[in-house]
This record gives structure tokens, C-alpha cells and sequence, in this order.
């Protein structure tokens, strides 16, 4: 099938692009870092056309258009609640994946009574959360950016973008204490986010579900047959 066509929402500092397809219950998609609303194509046309889904580029990432020089995740989840209010979307429930994850954390947080359900595949609340060698990876690759940046390369977004993987997401263990929300934590057999910290996070937020997806890593779990039955087992429960 080929690319659905982007959508354009002006909100106050952000033009906000996303792709809408299907009907049904509305359904968020919320992309990784340095990702776009393409990595659920499959998601809308093939996984989830019985949803109103509704793909998002968050602020700094694919045809989204603002002028940042730095991204917070508060930010980004604040563009999607100021989403939801301008299309009356809510209750909807949320996926997000990897940042995207973060950013289900964070509304689960901010605002629980415009999100039905949300399901966080791979998320980090602490840059500790992160496996030692794909931190350090991270760490030299921006090194090698901000080196190539300094001789006249264009990277300075991409250099926004990666700095939000390098630094604390903002939320604390209380905050995660304190959220009341429906929330089911996906995450990697061999996940970049380590399996303790997962665990804590499912800990700290009362009443979240966590399942393992065997036979993955953090790159490839998004679009793995366990990881769409798993999140439609949990999505279709929540809209009998």
C-alpha cells in the first residue's frame, strides 16, 4: 500500500504532521527517537485498519515543523495532549515505542483521563535504564556528530534529538508512584533497555502489565507478530 498522505495540525509552537487512516476506536502511534509516523504504516494499513489511528511526528522529528533548540519529553507529550483536546479524540488509547514509549509514561502521568489505555513498548525513565554497551554506542555517536557538526555538517537537529537519550527523561519514581492509569509495558527478549529497569518501572506504576516478546531486540519489536497480538489482545479487551 503505498504512503498514506500527511496531515498538517497548527498548534501554538508546533505544525504538527501526522497520517490518519482506518475507523473504529481512536488509536495514537507515537514513533522513536529520530523516527517518524512511517514506522507504523504497517500498523494503520495492515495491523490495525479496525482502529482510528492516527500516526504522529513528534516536534523535532520527520515533517513536523518548529524551531527547538531542545526537545523535552514534557514538551512532547504536552504537543500530544494538545492534540487529542483539537480533534476530540478523547478517550483514545495510546502506543508509542521506544521514545514514544517515554512519552506514554508521561501521559499516563499529565493527563490519565484522555487516554483509555496506553501501551509503552521499550521505554526508559533514567539513561542508567540503559545497557552499558548501547549507551556507550549513543555516547560516541554523538561525540562523532557534534565533531562533524563543528566542521559545517547539517546535524543540529539530529544532535537535538539525540541529546534526549543522553539525559533523565524528567519523570522521578514518585511520578511513576502516583499514575493510575491503564498501562501494559512491553520490552525485548534482548532489549537496549535493561530487563531490571523495565521491572521497576512496572513496579512503580500501579496495576501496569509487563510481557517479555521473546526472540527480538529493541530495533525489531515493533512490527514482531507477538508484539501486534499483544497489543491487540490488550486494545481489544479495553473496547468490548
Amino acid at each position: 500500500m503505498p504512503p498514506l498522505p500527511t496531515r498538517f495540525l497548527p498548534l501554538p509552537s508546533l505544525r504538527l504532521a501526522y497520517c490518519e487512516h482506518g475507523s473504529g476506536p481512536p488509536l495514537l502511534l507515537l514513533h522513536g527517537n529520530s523516527g517518524s509516523k512511517a514506522a507504523f504504516h504497517q500498523y494503520q494499513t495492515a495491523f490495525f485498519p479496525d482502529f482510528h489511528t492516527f500516526a504522529l511526528d513528534s516536534r523535532g522529528h520527520g515533517q513536523s515543523v518548529s524551531q527547538d533548540a531542545r526537545l523535552e519529553y514534557c514538551q512532547l507529550a504536552q504537543d500530544v495532549i494538545e492534540f487529542t483536546e483539537a480533534l476530540a479524540l478523547a478517550p483514545c488509547a495510546v502506543v508509542g515505542y521506544s521514545d514514544g514509549g517515554i512519552l506514554a509514561l508521561f501521559l499516563a502521568h499529565l493527563r490519565p483521563e484522555l487516554f483509555s489505555r496506553l501501551v509503552a513498548i521499550s521505554p526508559n525513565y533514567l539513561v542508567s535504564g540503559t545497557e552499558e554497551g548501547d549507551l556507550l554506542l549513543l555516547q560516541r555517536i554523538y561525540r562523532l556528530m557534534g565533531a562533524l557538526s563543528r566542521l559545517g555538517l547539517p546535524l543540529k537537529k539530529h544532535l537535538v534529538r539525540w541529546e534526549l537519550m543522553l539525559r533523565d527523561c524528567g519523570l522521578t519514581p514518585a511520578d511513576l508512584g502516583a499514575i493510575h492509569a491503564d498501562l501494559l509495558i512491553l520490552h525485548a527478549e534482548k532489549d537496549s533497555v535493561k530487563e531490571s529497569h523495565i521491572r521497576e518501572i512496572a513496579g512503580l506504576v500501579s496495576g501496569a502489565g509487563r510481557q517479555q516478546i521473546p526472540g527480538c531486540t529493541h530495533l525489531n519489536i515493533l512490527n514482531q507478530p507477538a508484539t501486534v497480538a499483544a497489543i491487540r489482545s490488550y486494545l481489544t479487551a479495553a473496547v468490548q
